[in-house]
């Protein structure tokens, strides 16, 4: 987010742990949902086909690209990190007890994203 908003802070490295118990990971979570949806909910059509710029974390340099592929690679790139996730819970359950991370498996099982059974 801070590549879209400038603000918040840059974490230490890639594999930092920015909280030590599951609770205030969980808050940390939420609070960041709030401000990624407040963000994205604050812009137009303009703001989608405006540059932004910003610096890479991993091997710095200075980036200049539109607003929406940006966006698009934001909230793709979280599907990425589901699969690592599952990959990884899988490994220590096995795949009979590992539960399924798909979205619309959420959404079926929690009323989110107004799925609803027909019926």
């Amino acid at each position: 987010m801070r590549r879209f908003t400038a603000q918040g802070e840059v974490p230490p490295a890639l594999d930092a742990i920015l909280c030590d118990d599951f609770s205030r990971l969980r808050a940390a979570r939420r609070s960041e949902d709030a401000r990624i949806s407040d963000y994205a909910g604050s812009l137009n059509e303009s703001d989608l086909s405006k540059p932004i710029r910003y610096c890479t974390f991993v091997n710095p340099q200075d980036i200049e690209q539109v607003l929406a592929p940006a966006l698009d690679h934001f909230f793709n790139h979280q599907t990425h990190h589901r699969g690592q996730a599952h990959a990884l819970v899988n490994s220590m359950l096995g795949n009979d007890r590992t539960p399924s991370f798909d979205l619309i498996i959420y959404q079926r099982e929690t009323g989110e994203g107004g799925l609803r059974t027909i019926g």
